[in-house]
């Protein structure tokens, strides 16, 4: 409060200065609302589209000074200035510059919006007669992801509906409008995720179901079908890693057949020739026929 007392202060005796230098005695005009006007605004705008930011309808030749403040998500804050003498200051850096329209009503020039252009733009604005502070919270337009699908649920049909990290939050009807639900929910850095579901009566063809998915200018219809069933990387890794695993199985079994098979043929070379010995009959039995025949 006391420093704002200490602003008014000062535009006055600018305004008085100005008056005396200009020869005039009149008293300044001066706005009888005090404290400084303060306001809060939202603005959203398209990827790649220049962007003039205002805080005042104030003309450039009524202006004491002008500072911008800005904040934004990966980058520390920086300011861009302009006072009435003529003195300018830019510690950003990154193309943005003041400027003034063909009235010349001053404002804050961004080339080319982008996320990082996404942010908080405080604005302290001195005039004649007053002064204004203005804060304006940017961000950027985001097309969501949009999909639709039928799923069971029961013994009923349900149609899902969803646009994913959109930014601002999209809407959503049906066709059918019976009992349907809609969502919202937060998503990725700041965007908004809308799911909504409607239950079919039972006898409905879901082929005259639509959804309608409405985001700033864009206007999409997704009609829902049941979803095919995918199998997922790790099934068919599984299902590779298992028929990997019978032919290695199978090769392992055939190595093993030929190993031993040749093992029996070298073994069946190398063993010795059995000889063809004629029986020879004992010593006691051969004596004992020779003396029954000279007997």
């Amino acid at each position: 409060m006391r420093e704002t007392m200490w602003i008014y202060v000062l535009i006055l005796f600018l305004s008085e200065t100005r008056s005396v230098e200009s020869g005039t005695t009149e008293s300044p005009s001066v706005n009888t609302t005090f404290p400084p006007i303060n306001e809060r605004r939202d603005a959203i705008f398209n990827n790649g589209r220049d962007v003039n930011l205002t805080c005042s309808d104030k003309m450039w030749n009524e202006t004491f000074y002008v500072i911008w403040t800005i904040e934004l998500i990966n980058k520390d804050p920086c300011t861009i200035k302009f006072n009435s003498d003529g003195q300018n200051t830019d510690t950003c850096n990154d193309g943005k510059s003041l400027r003034n329209t063909s009235s010349a009503q001053p404002y804050l020039h961004i080339p080319k919006f982008s996320k990082n252009d996404v942010g908080i733009y405080t604005c302290e604005f001195a005039y004649r007669g007053g002064a204004t502070n203005c804060k304006i919270y940017v961000n950027i337009i985001v097309t969501p992801v949009m999909k639709a699908w039928l799923e069971h649920k029961d013994n009923t049909t349900v149609a899902v509906c969803i646009a994913e990290n959109g930014n601002p939050a999209a809407n959503i009807s049906w066709s059918h409008a019976r009992n349907s639900s809609v969502e919202q929910l937060p998503g990725k850095n700041g965007r908004f995720t809308v799911v909504s579901r409607l239950e079919l009566p039972e006898g409905m063809d879901p082929k005259n179901l639509s959804c309608i998915i409405s985001h700033q200018n864009l206007t999409e219809i997704l009609f829902p079908e049941f979803q095919k069933v995918k199998v997922s990387l790790w099934l068919y890794a599984l299902i590779a890693g298992i028929i990997i695993a019978f032919l290695a199985g199978v090769l392992f079994f055939v190595v093993m057949k030929l190993r031993q098979h040749q093992q029996s043929d070298t073994s069946s070379s190398k063993s010795p020739p059995i000889e063809d010995v004629e029986e020879v009959e004992p010593y006691a039995s051969y004596v004992q026929r020779v003396n029954s025949i000279y007997n």
